[in-house]
């Protein structure tokens, strides 16, 4: 069977098919592995992870090493972040996100003056309505009527008070927080981690702070990009051959059914083909003869990125792995994304450091920094005068914020903008989660993990059912190694 891209889902998808019995051959466009979970060296010794930084349940990424029968930490190692985040809001308050949730919650009673009790209160909801959904809603196909007929949906049925369907996530974190605009800041802030806007995304998508705050954060050794080397070095052992620079350009079909690839390099018959490339281009560019499902097709996207990577030659000691440096007006932050399709003149940063954990990603006293800022996924828009003016507005409020001009101390730098996140990883228009959660039917009009016109044909990866990062990527290749028999 072939696999197309060799991103997180597909190099999950090719584990688990081999571990199973399957002869697997990934296709891979570019020179390396990853997809979106490359990794990047400028000159000067800096090393960054090229996209995804944030890492959570990291049971589904043992679970692959165990399914093979080998030791996961034979492989890859992680730790628990503690803490998680360092938050700097526009007002100069500063907040540290600890591990410990009672120790998060005295916190943000300390600095923001909300209850202690208000905080768990939240994150407890959180938690539940996670326990409650995640079976159903992220685990499972959500296009085969079996799923519909297990206990888990009764159980998410019984939870649908909590989900919050019809009031979206602003809505939620305000009417919990009415006080302090800051903790509805902090939480609305989630919304991103899919791509979407807090201001229309359903409130379902408050449970994604429990993932964080309750299941924890962690840091693999040597950063994420370890954890695509470490699970194709497992493919590699069992048999997966990867092919690089070796892009499919058509999936080949015949009768309704797959019948093989076409590379550049040659044609290849398979009877499984499983694409982990962005739907859309895979109906566009690899089925230009199949009818394509456009209604699922034309959902609104996803954000993209703008991602400074800058070699700092200082050490602040007041930053973690991960920093977030919040707008002044975050509505109108979200608005010039998804209505304006344009970037806010003042937008939220977020800083991501590696060189703590890691000290061989940068140079002794200095510090590798991925900078991003949420962006509209490419319609045209004239990024280099977009880039000049958020790099200078980035700049502003992380100099701002740290009593100290940054600009100065960058030694290297590299930019990565929509259309070049499109043009490497084939996402549609460089939206990093295919399409958004900006409404509350978005989990069912995402495309299923199969082809309900091609027999043999399945997706896994970022654009499909369940979603975008690192754990639904690694979900949706569990779904589709279910649906092969």
């Amino acid at each position: 069977m072939a696999v197309v891209g060799a991103g997180i889902g597909g190099i999950a998808t090719a584990v688990r098919l081999a571990v199973r019995g399957h002869r697997v051959t990934v296709f891979e466009a570019q020179e390396s592995f990853g997809g979106k979970m490359h990794q990047l060296e400028l000159p000067g010794g800096y090393r960054f992870d090229g996209g995804p930084s944030l890492f959570t349940l990291p049971h589904l990424v043992d679970e692959l090493f165990e399914l093979a029968g080998r030791n996961p930490h034979d492989y890859f190692r992680y730790q628990r972040l503690d803490p998680i985040t360092q938050y700097f809001f526009a007002d100069g308050t500063r907040l540290t996100a600890w591990a410990d949730e009672a120790k998060f919650a005295a916190e943000v009673e300390a600095k923001l003056r909300v209850p202690a009790a208000d905080v768990l209160a939240f994150l407890q909801r959180s938690g539940r309505a996670y326990s409650a959904t995640a079976d159903t809603f992220l685990q499972k196909s959500l296009h085969k009527a079996r799923t519909y007929l297990s206990a888990d949906v009764l159980k998410a049925v019984a939870a649908t008070p909590q989900l919050g369907l019809l009031e979206t996530m602003h809505q939620r974190h305000q009417a919990a927080f009415p006080d302090d605009e800051r903790l509805v800041q902090l939480f609305d802030r989630f919304a991103t981690y899919n791509g979407s806007d807090p201001y229309q995304a359903p409130a379902t998508l408050s449970m994604i702070p429990h993932l964080e705050h309750g299941l924890g954060a962690f840091y693999p050794e040597g950063g994420i990009y370890a954890i695509a080397q470490s699970l194709v070095r497992l493919a590699e052992e069992l048999g997966v051959e990867f092919r690089y620079q070796e892009p499919v350009l058509e999936i080949l079909t015949a009768a309704g059914q797959v019948t093989g690839v076409r590379t550049a390099q040659d044609v290849y018959d398979f009877g499984l083909v499983v694409s982990n490339m962005d739907v859309v281009p895979t109906y566009r560019k690899l089925l230009p003869s199949q009818p394509a499902p456009e209604r699922t097709l034309s959902q609104p996207r996803s954000s993209s990125a703008l991602i400074f990577y800058w070699g700092v030659a200082h050490r602040f000691s007041e930053l973690g792995v991960h920093n977030i440096f919040f707008s002044q007006d975050y509505k109108q932050e979200f608005e010039a994304i998804f209505q304006q399709k344009t970037i806010s003149p003042d937008p939220t940063v977020y800083v991501n450091i590696t060189s703590g954990h890691t000290p061989t990603d940068a140079p002794a006293g200095h510090e590798n920094w991925f900078v991003m800022v949420n962006v509209p996924h490419d319609q045209g828009q004239d990024w280099p005068a977009l880039i000049n003016q958020t790099r200078a507005a980035v700049l502003a409020r992380v100099s701002k914020a740290l009593g100290q001009d940054v600009a100065p101390l960058i030694r290297a730098e590299h930019v990565w903008d929509p259309p070049g996140i499109a043009a490497r990883t084939s996402s549609f228009g460089g939206a990093l989660y295919g399409s958004s959660s900006n409404n509350m039917l978005a989990a069912f009009l995402r495309h299923p993990n199969f082809s309900r016109k091609l027999e043999g044909l399945y997706f896994c990866g970022g654009s499909v059912h369940p979603g975008g990062g690192i754990p639904l990527c690694l979900l949706s290749a569990r779904i589709v190694s279910g649906l092969i028999n």
